[in-house]
């Protein structure tokens, strides 16, 4: 954030009505005053004038590209003042609305979060945006192709280094078991942790939860992402449009917090999400931003107790 008069006295102003939050919480809350401020420049552009002017540049990471980059560039892109956007390698599918996306960051950054120029980053008190529109993946990417006999239910997981620690949110096998046992007659199970290789790098590291082949042995009728991707019957660009052919074709989603639970949200359905910790906990995201991602019905899970008592009532009966 630029150091100037405005940031001060925005600081200040947060620091009076919040000073008795942690400095943790508290500058997110500064950094949505911030970004509210930096649109009013672009009020004359983007409600008279409304010509073609506006690139949207992002190299942060997966979450905060669907929840806010996206959505602002689809929103540039209906009000027809989106020019062109920028992103990292894998995203280009994710822009499909765009009139020109270029592919020009090889990794993702923490400090790429931090793009003043969207109406939101990261986390706020106030997700009632006017510069963001709900991106229609599901019926873009909607498909013959991943149909099964069985409605689709995807679990996604996902094992990575968080907060510079070990894995915090992630289904354990014995979770894993409990799903696959209650819900394997009643849905086509459809299992995906995407690996380090299909994926653009990011400030988390991937680690092995060492599921595969125990999947494969035990729960054989339960399919891997990773064996269709090898497949790839729907000529795929990369594993970000797989997944999104995939995901369009589902209604019911267990995810984990983080991009692996957006991305889950972003077609309808509904999506019972485990995040064990975090900002998003403080500012209700899975209250009142998830559930804008494509309208999907968002149930969030503190503790693996309550996960399973989520599944059973929600998708078991």
């Amino acid at each position: 954030m630029p150091n100037n008069i405005v940031t001060k006295l925005i600081s200040l102003y947060v620091r009076l009505r919040f000073g008795k939050l942690h400095h943790d919480i508290r500058y997110y809350y500064r950094d949505t005053y911030y970004c509210q401020f930096v649109q009013w420049q672009y009020f004359f552009k983007d409600y008279i004038l409304k010509k073609k002017y506006k690139t949207i540049s992002f190299n942060g990471e997966f979450a905060p590209e669907l929840e806010f980059v996206i959505p602002f560039a689809y929103w540039h892109y209906k009000n027809g003042t989106l020019l062109n956007t920028e992103g990292a390698k894998f995203t280009s599918e994710m822009y499909f609305f765009s009139p020109n996306h270029q592919e020009i960051y090889e990794v993702r950054t923490n400090e790429g979060n931090y793009n003043y120029e969207t109406p939101r980053i990261l986390y706020s008190q106030d997700y009632d945006m006017k510069k963001w529109e709900m991106v229609p993946y599901k019926a873009h990417f909607k498909n013959d192709i991943y149909v099964f006999d069985k409605p689709i239910l995807m679990v996604a997981n996902r094992y990575n280094t968080e907060w510079d620690g070990p894995p915090i949110s992630f289904f354990s096998i014995e979770t894993l078991k409990y799903i696959f046992d209650l819900l394997g007659d009643k849905y086509q199970i459809v299992y995906n942790r995407p690996k380090a290789k299909n994926i653009t790098s990011d400030t988390s590291e991937v680690s092995d939860l060492n599921e595969y082949d125990w999947i494969k042995e035990n729960y054989p009728s339960v399919v891997l992402m990773d064996d269709l991707y090898t497949e790839n019957k729907i000529k795929a660009h990369n594993y970000n449009h797989f997944q999104m052919c995939v995901y369009a074709n589902a209604d019911k989603f267990i995810s984990i917090h983080g991009g692996t639970a957006a991305l889950a949200s972003c077609f309808e359905g509904s999506n019972i999400i485990l995040s064990k910790k975090g900002p998003e906990h403080h500012f209700g995201c899975f209250q009142k931003l998830f559930p804008k991602l494509s309208g999907a019905k968002i149930y969030h899970a503190k503790t693996d107790e309550e996960l399973r008592n989520y599944v059973h009532q929600y998708l078991k009966n």
